[in-house]
Formats: structure tokens, C-alpha cells, sequence
């Protein structure tokens, strides 16, 4: 019958000695998208929710008028009892393409009306005289390129909601999964958010 081995002080004291072991890094996407989204999960969102909130915020940060997104997806947020911070995250990720899809969407809307496109005009143009003309001589400049902006956008809004909403909805749920795994194990640990099978709007 073999015998357990005295403990061994000078191992256990150089065992103290030792610096704790760092973490694992995280990567990016676990660190700006993964951990916050399961936050909001343990925090009672439920997928559907968040997709939800997803879908309204690309929809409102593709709006085509400069400086009124944040406005705009702060309003939604509300209105839809939708989750704040994550909405302006979508609206801060989604600068750059912003700024693209106005002039995709002016040229969808000069296609839909017909335009022949005279005054056709680049980005840096956009900004440029956004920076240095008045309201009021920004709006006679753009000011129908604005309607064809938003006739293209305000068709295009269902289909880049849905999109949006089914495409990250299986993922939250994936993600709601993983989270109720610990709380299974751990009865001490707050139950998940439940989940539904009809879509939010």
C-alpha cells in the first residue's frame, strides 16, 4: 500500500513566490462585441431583443444626412424601448460606411426619379461645403440630392432591418446558450434571459 508524501515546505514556499498566472487575451471581437453583448444578456435582454436593437440601428445610422444619426438612433432607442448604448455603438462602427451610403443612396434616388445627374458630386465635395456654406445655401446646393437620399434609403429600411434581425438573431442565441451553460452548473448564478420564437419589430 503506497504512502502520501510528506507536503513539502520549501516547494509550498516556492509556490507563493510565484506571480500569479495573467489571464488570456482577448480578441478584439471578444472584447468590443462578445463580452458586451453577453452582458446585456445576463443583464435580461433577450436575443430577440438585441436583435432587435441590431436591426434598428443599422437602419438609423445609414440615414443619409450628416450629423443627424446619433439624434436619430437615440430617438428610435427610446421609442422602441430598445437598449441605448448599443445603438450608438452600432452608429459610432458604422461612421465610415455611413458617409458611402449617402452617395449610394443618391444615386439609387437619382435612378428612381429619373435625374440626369448634372450636379453630381463626390464625398470630399459633400463635406467640404457642409463646412463651409450656411444652411441655407447647403440645402439649395444638395436639396434634392437630400429627396432621392432618402426615397432610396426609406426603401431599402425593411430590407436592411430584417437582414440585420436574422442575421445576428442566430448568434444572440448562440451566445444566450453559452451563458445559461455556467448558470446550469452554478444554481447560485441568475437564470438567463428567456428567449421567444416570434421576432421583435
Amino acid at each position: 500500500m503506497s504512502r502520501t508524501p510528506p507536503p513539502d515546505p520549501a516547494a509550498d514556499a516556492l509556490t507563493d513566490r510565484l506571480p500569479p498566472a495573467e489571464p488570456p487575451r482577448l480578441s478584439f471581437w471578444q472584447r468590443r462585441v462578445r463580452a458586451p453583448l453577453l452582458a446585456l444578456l445576463t443583464q435580461g435582454a433577450t436575443p430577440e431583443k438585441l436583435s432587435a436593437g441590431i436591426g434598428w440601428g443599422v437602419v438609423c445610422s445609414l440615414f443619409p444626412f450628416l450629423g443627424c444619426t446619433t439624434a436619430l438612433n437615440t430617438a428610435v432607442a427610446a421609442w422602441r424601448r430598445l437598449n441605448q448604448p448599443l445603438l450608438h455603438a452600432i452608429n459610432i462602427a458604422f461612421g465610415p460606411l455611413h458617409l458611402v451610403m449617402i452617395l449610394v443612396y443618391v444615386r439609387l434616388g437619382e435612378t428612381l426619379y429619373g435625374a440626369t445627374g448634372e450636379d453630381r458630386f463626390t464625398i470630399a465635395e459633400m463635406l467640404q461645403a457642409f463646412a463651409d456654406l450656411s444652411l441655407g445655401d447647403f440645402l439649395r446646393r444638395f436639396g434634392m440630392a437630400g429627396v432621392h437620399a432618402f426615397s432610396a434609403w426609406a426603401l431599402s429600411a425593411p430590407l436592411l432591418y430584417w437582414l440585420s434581425y436574422y442575421i445576428a438573431l442566430p448568434a444572440l442565441r448562440r451566445l444566450a446558450r453559452l451563458r445559461a451553460a455556467p448558470a446550469a452548473a452554478d444554481p447560485a448564478a441568475p437564470a438567463p434571459a428567456p428567449t421567444s420564437t416570434h421576432p421583435v419589430k
